[in-house]
């Protein structure tokens, strides 16, 4: 580590250095971050729209690539300019706190007529009386020894009473100016690195020259920016603290803390979406060159997720979260759920992690409900909802992941937080919200129903693929049980995995020692999380769903096709699906509960 160097600051530079200089040159920077933040959304939404609507062709393509790329140089110019603003306002703002520390040392003085000299000793007058003849004690210099409030002993001598004050006074000057320097130092670093290179491309390496340049900022200007964040706040309140904030000050959280404010359940649906996508490409740029097998299928998954950012989608795509904690965290919805009066979020659950499959597959259930629930209500916006640690493959007959609540308990918190997020933001008085689980999901959909207050905004809650929520009755997940809709395949057997009594007896045997201890235990309804959600004890509408193939034809095949869509594949249950989130509950098809 590079030691901090002496302090070549004078206190007399300090008092006279103009902080406001510096705050304005922030705002210059601050002025073309938001010109480059224009020009980019003037690409993205005008000219990439307008292109691919109206153009076909290799030539077309190119122009495409190139706009493309043109955007995101413009995204790097946004960043990096947010983050020269930002620098230079936290570097105003402590240095501002060590002028005011100053100033307070050299008022003190003043008022005792102390003398502050340019190496920032203090002159003190002769006072107090001599022990022999009751003389004034003579005056003197006191400097400062850098360990302030030590006073070397006097003997038999009785101590001029302003020795000690000059002393105080010595030791806040030097301490303010030592601060100061190390303050203007490690601020000059952090300057020094916010250079791009020459050329008119912006590689992956540059970006992950950016993601260090971010972190630099970000330690620095902590106090300045990141003890504000509302984090223990609810959704509600932090909505209210986003809109209170000035639009400079919006923009210094979005260009130093993406990552914070993007995944902040309460900021509107735009705002996240934008910190998001800024952040995507500074994970992908820390990501890039790395050669581990973990972040080699992170990278592959965001920049699937990135790539159909920017490929344009019907409905609309907004990143509401991103993340490289855990397994991944990515929320990415299909439709604004801020204006849209239908929302609803699906949770995946078994095996789901942030790489290409989750990009492709789970991206495409979430599309597919939007674009179904919208044929019934346009005003519909669907989204997936990858905020906690879904277990995952190989063991998961053995896992203790699986097999226990933690993974849902803590994720059921996190989604009740972000329902409320979705709930605070919504321009509608009274939207209607769907709450998805799949499979495991589904249990932590259960986990979120009983938090405290029971899950915000929600009206409406489908279970598929369910081992059981971890209440044993519809009415228990708060909502009323005619509002808690089953699809439970016929040959999906995790919506046959057996009580935890006979699971542990079957464990050892796998996935078929599960299955065949599942059609053991069809007598109590009992599933591994509590009561079968299909069955007329537990209580809910169970609506009908294609069988799927069976366990020997097909394996677990029936257990991942809820949301098909498509001429080759039975459409029936995610066709009742997005009835349910478009509010058309009633025209749901029902079957036999079991």
């Amino acid at each position: 580590m590079t030691p901090t160097p002496a302090p070549t600051l004078t206190w007399a530079e300090l008092r006279d250095l103009k902080c406001a200089e510096l705050e304005g040159a922030a705002d210059g920077w601050g002025r073309s971050s938001n010109r480059a933040d224009a020009a980019r959304d003037r690409i993205e939404q005008q000219l990439l729209t307008g292109l691919r609507d109206t153009q076909e062709g290799e030539a077309a393509q190119a122009a495409v690539a190139r706009l493309r790329q043109l955007g995101r140089n413009f995204q790097y110019v946004y960043t990096e300019c947010g983050l020269l603003r930002t620098t230079l306002n936290s570097l105003a703002h402590e240095m501002r706190t060590q002028q005011r520390a100053l100033k307070e040392a050299l008022d003190d003085a003043a008022a005792l007529k102390f003398t502050v000299g340019a190496d920032g000793s203090v002159t003190y007058p002769a006072a107090g009386e001599a022990l022999v003849d009751g003389a004034p004690l003579r005056g003197g210099t006191a400097t400062s020894n850098g360990l302030p409030g030590l006073v070397p002993p006097s003997g038999l001598v009785a101590p001029n009473p302003n020795a000690a004050k000059a002393r105080d006074i010595a030791d806040r000057v030097a301490g303010a100016v030592r601060a100061a320097a190390e303050i203007d130092w490690r601020y000059a670093g952090i300057l020094r690195r916010l250079k791009a290179e020459e050329g008119l491309k912006v590689p992956d390496a540059t970006w992950r020259d950016a993601a260090g340049d971010a972190a630099a900022v970000r330690d620095a200007a902590g106090a300045y920016l990141k003890d504000a964040i509302p984090h223990d706040a609810s959704p509600a309140e932090r909505r209210d603290w986003w809109a209170g904030l000035t639009q400079e000050q919006r923009e210094e959280y979005l260009a130093v803390y993406p990552d914070q404010i993007g995944n902040l359940d309460g900021i509107p649906a735009l705002i996240r979406d934008a910190a998001n996508r800024d952040n995507l490409r500074l994970l992908i740029g820390e990501l890039e060159g790395r050669d581990d097998e973990r972040s080699a299928t992170r990278l592959a998954g965001l920049r699937e997720i990135d790539r159909q950012l920017g490929a344009g989608t019907q409905p609309p795509m907004f990143l509401l979260g991103i993340g490289d904690e855990g397994n991944g965290r990515a929320i990415v919805s299909f439709g604004n759920p801020d204006t849209a009066r239908n929302v609803a979020a699906y949770v995946p659950g078994l095996n789901t992690s942030l790489d290409e499959d989750f990009a492709e597959g789970d991206l495409k259930r979430a599309r597919d409900t939007a674009r179904g629930a919208m044929k019934y209500d346009h005003s519909s916006a669907a989204m997936v909802w990858l905020g906690y640690d879904a277990p995952q493959f190989p063991d998961w007959h053995r896992s203790a992941d699986v097999m226990g609540d933690e993974r849902a308990e803590a994720g059921g918190k996190d989604f009740n937080s972000f329902m409320g997020g979705l709930a605070a933001t919504n321009v509608h008085e009274d939207p209607h919200m769907t709450a998805i689980g799949h499979s495991y999901g589904s249990r932590t959909v259960g986990a979120a129903t009983q938090q405290d207050g029971g899950m915000a905004g929600v009206d409406d809650i489908v279970l598929v693929g369910s081992p059981g929520v971890g209440v044993d009755r519809a009415e228990d997940l708060g909502v009323g049980k005619d509002h808690v809709f089953v699809g439970a395949a016929e040959n999906d057997m995790v919506t046959k995995v057996p009580s935890k009594m006979q699971g542990s007896m079957a464990a050892a045997a796998g996935p078929v020692g599960y299955a065949v201890g599942g059609l053991l235990d069809r007598r109590d309804d009992d599933l591994w999380f509590g009561k079968d959600p299909a069955s007329e004890a537990f209580g809910a509408r169970r609506f009908h769903t294609d069988e799927g193939p069976s366990l020997v034809t097909g394996g677990f095949d029936a257990h991942s096709q809820y949301f098909d869509v498509g001429p080759e594949r039975d459409s029936a249950s995610a066709d009742n699906i997005a009835m349910v989130v478009a509010g058309h509950a009633s025209k749901v098809r029902t079957e036999e509960q079991r």
